[in-house]
């Protein structure tokens, strides 16, 4: 069942719809309750307000968590879009980020910072056009505590006591192969037929087929004819019809020149926003944090997930 609704006929509440958001983001009604400091009932009574006022059921109860619908999934796309909206205006509003100036240097994967960093730039710009903004570009794990970055986009839970994580999302990809390419391999209707493909390696080939043989793919070292230091690189290798290449579902699924190989094998893994203790001191880096934790989620096309840890 689509769900469709009439705008026009609708009075909308942003506090029920922010309700709504972070109730989907924390899985429980006690866990956004927190974060948004209220009462759950108080939350539990504005998230039934949406339901009734939209005259559809966004959550469905699991366990001790709450699952989005089919009509909640398809709501939060829009009311993501709307907080990050909100938050463009109560910074332009309040003056905070016309005021704020300086350097603020992010660092995130080669893919990450060619995919994703160019709309936050753009959204840097129209909020706090006084902060510079430095796109560190690199595969390679970054030293916060030696500022080589202010902030990082990782996939990996920080270790260290001195750094604040925040997990905003979870990401996934899969196998990606130009048409033409799939054509001469022939049907692939499962894993096993895998073992006749080549593939784009990585700098670490070696751990890539490990984990490949952890998902049952059969794959050998004489499968990776051509291997990339560069994600970028790997990309622009599969795009090229050399085999295939595997990169994150929102990239591959939006290059009308590449198809999925297999849509049902999918890898997922977590993305964190990492920065110093100092974020909580630094004006110009908070900007740049606030705005990467409000849009990520929405441009990963993934449920955002827990709040903070080690803050």
């Amino acid at each position: 069942m689509q769900f469709r609704m009439d705008w026009r006929s609708v009075t909308f509440d942003w506090n029920r719809a922010r309700a709504f958001l972070v109730t989907a983001e924390e899985g429980s009604l006690s866990a956004a309750a927190r974060a948004l400091g209220m009462t759950q009932p108080t939350l539990g009574r504005q998230v039934t307000a949406l339901e009734e006022e939209l005259g559809v059921v966004l959550f469905e109860r699991v366990g001790r968590g709450l699952v989005l619908t089919q009509a909640g999934t398809q709501l939060m796309t829009h009311v993501r879009a709307m907080g990050e909206a909100a938050m463009g205006v109560s910074l332009a509003a309040s003056g905070q980020a016309q005021a704020a100036s300086g350097h603020v240097a992010v660092t995130a994967s080669e893919i990450y910072s060619a995919w994703l960093m160019p709309r936050i730039a753009r959204a840097l710009r129209d909020t706090a056009p006084g902060i510079t903004l430095e796109i560190v570009a690199s595969n390679e794990i970054r030293d916060l505590r030696r500022r080589e970055a202010d902030i990082a986009i990782r996939n990996a839970r920080p270790d260290d006591d001195d750094l604040i994580g925040k997990l905003v999302g979870e990401d996934e990809g899969t196998f990606y192969a130009t048409p033409d390419y799939l054509a001469r391999l022939g049907p692939i209707t499962g894993p096993a037929d895998l073992a006749r493909a080549s593939f784009i390696g990585f700098a670490d080939n070696a751990n890539f087929i490990a984990a490949l043989h952890q998902r049952d793919i059969p794959v050998t070292p004489a499968q990776f004819p051509v291997t990339a230091s560069s994600h970028l690189a790997h990309w622009e290798m599969a795009r090229a019809g050399l085999g295939l290449g595997t990169v994150p579902c929102g990239l591959g699924d939006g290059d009308p020149t590449m198809r999925r190989v297999l849509p049902e094998v999918t890898f997922r893994f977590p993305v964190w926003l990492v920065a110093h203790r100092e974020l909580r001191t630094s004006p110009r880096v908070r900007i740049v944090w606030d705005l990467l934790a409000a849009m990520l989620p929405g441009m990963l096309g993934a449920q955002a997930g827990t709040a903070t840890t080690r803050d």
